[in-house]
């Protein structure tokens, strides 16, 4: 007589590993350096200040004229402003320094010899 083999009962262990194993590389993977971004992108938004280059998420390059708690006003061209919301700011191009102690310091202008230009002129003239 052949008897049935006794079932083993850890069988069902190792698929509830795999799902936990997964759920946590997908967490290190995706979820986490997400949560990193928006973090960053949050401090750098709330960062923002008048004379700030921007560029948004469009793409336009603007300075920061004014800054609201939701509303950011741009300068686009001289004389020509447009608001924005701070999530529609992709990243600072070029931040405005807060310490106005240093002065920078202007290089003196040197007089420069005319250079004469190498090209010479050989038109013929109708006399």
């Amino acid at each position: 007589m052949f008897y049935a083999a006794p079932q083993q009962g850890g069988g069902s262990f190792m698929p509830l590993l795999l799902i936990v194993l997964l759920f946590g590389v997908m967490y290190f993977m995706m979820i986490r350096p997400q949560q990193k971004r928006r973090r960053e992108a949050q401090a750098m938004q709330s960062a923002l200040g008048p004379g700030d280059e921007i560029v948004t998420i469009g793409g336009l390059h603007a300075t920061v004229v004014a800054v609201d708690d939701e509303v950011v006003t741009v300068e686009i061209a001289p004389g020509v402003n447009a608001r924005f919301a701070r999530p529609a700011i992709a990243r600072v191009a070029r931040q405005e320094s807060v310490d106005l102690a240093e002065e920078p310091v202007v290089a003196e202008p040197v007089a420069e010899e005319p250079v004469q230009s190498p090209v010479v002129e050989t038109r013929k003239n109708k006399d």
